[in-house]
């Protein structure tokens, strides 16, 4: 479930959805309990990773409900007078490009938490090939082995997907550990060179074109992205398996 924080405060409410409807209203729906208080708001995505920072949302434009309008004009909702319109409203070009914006950066980054979580598979010294999931606690326990490694550990406890836990010769954990960091650095390095691309879209249109997996234009890889590209070109060389492509 997305979730957002309000002034980058430390609690977390959950949300069905938020959505621009103009150029200074936001359209937010909530799950349970509403906040307080609005103000800069930071949005996480199902797995926690912050995926967008909307400040200024201060004022409560309209309430209903569960769903709640914020506008960072401080503008507040006036009933209209009752007149049935005489014709449907259409979305301005910047509105129709915001609104894609935000829906395109949930979607990379959700393909790219899923990529990640997903995990890679690692040869071993005595030839096997094993799996290992990288949700975030898999993260942090790998973390906590790379530390046993540069304190000298020979042999170290983890497990693959699926199986018990065992014990893993030092340079066994090593190439673990160094396969899930290349893993999730890389993704991580991507997703923020996509979402830098669909930052500077100028219509939906161009919005919608992009997809996780999609090559990059060299105006938005930086440095670090190159160098992972030429790595894993030069892998493909090679033959090596490495997880990176998407």
């Amino acid at each position: 479930m997305e979730s957002i924080t309000i002034n980058n405060g430390n609690k977390h409410y959950e949300i069905e959805s938020i959505t621009p409807i103009s150029s200074h209203v936001l359209e937010v729906v909530f799950t349970a309990g509403l906040p307080d208080n609005y103000g800069d708001i930071q949005v996480y995505t199902t797995g926690g990773s912050q995926c967008s920072d909307l400040p200024g949302y201060d004022t409560v434009y309209r309430e209903e409900d569960q769903t709640v309008y914020l506008s960072n004009d401080g503008s507040v909702y006036t009933p209209p007078e009752e007149i049935p319109p005489t014709e449907p409203y259409i979305p301005t070009p910047e509105e129709l490009l915001a609104t894609a914006q935000i829906s395109k950066k949930y979607e990379v980054s959700a393909a790219c938490e899923r990529i990640i979580y997903k995990g890679v598979s690692v040869t071993l010294t005595d030839g096997a090939t094993e799996r290992f999931s990288l949700t975030e606690h898999d993260q942090i326990n790998l973390f906590g082995k790379q530390a046993q490694l540069a304190a000298g550990a020979e042999r170290l406890e983890y497990h693959a997907d699926g199986q018990p836990c065992r014990y893993y010769s030092a340079a066994d954990m090593a190439a673990i550990v160094q396969a899930a960091m290349w893993h999730v650095s890389y993704h991580t390095t991507y997703c923020n060179a996509l979402n830098m691309w669909i930052a500077d879209c100028q219509t939906a249109e161009a919005v919608q074109g992009i997809s996780y997996g999609a090559d990059v234009p060299e105006a938005y890889r930086s440095e670090v992205l190159d160098a992972y590209l030429a790595q894993i070109a030069a892998m493909a060389e090679e033959g090596d398996g490495h997880e990176a492509a998407v």
